[in-house]
């Protein structure tokens, strides 16, 4: 019962932490491809999966361009950005799909899903 609060208030947490960012994202690929991740996964630049400083990992989040209002979801295994003004950074996948791969950087808003 005690680990269903818990797990009920960490989730109210993280859900209004995402529902309440909005800045810039960026996007890693190439050099990391097979390397471990904070999470202890292999990152792959093809997988829909991103870096968050603080959401939990396994956390799903929907991720929407603020310019073109294109969404796609993606779940946190990585720690990052550690750039001024960025919230989260995409996989290549996941920035190809948003549509700000090309850009390299862009400007989104992180709801829970």
């Amino acid at each position: 019962m005690a680990a269903a609060v818990v797990m009920g208030l960490l989730g109210s947490v993280s859900s209004s932490m995402a529902a309440a960012q909005c800045g810039g994202a960026s996007w890693y690929g190439p050099g990391f491809h097979g390397k471990k991740t904070a999470s202890g996964q292999r990152f792959n630049e093809n997988a829909m999966t991103a870096a968050h400083r603080t959401l939990p990992f396994g956390t799903v989040v929907k991720v929407t361009d603020q310019r073109t209002g294109k969404s796609i979801k993606v779940t946190i295994n990585d720690r990052g950005p550690f750039h001024k003004g960025r919230i989260i950074d995409l996989s290549k996948a996941a920035a190809a799909q948003l549509g700000t791969k090309n850009a390299g950087t862009g400007k989104v808003c992180l709801a829970s899903v």
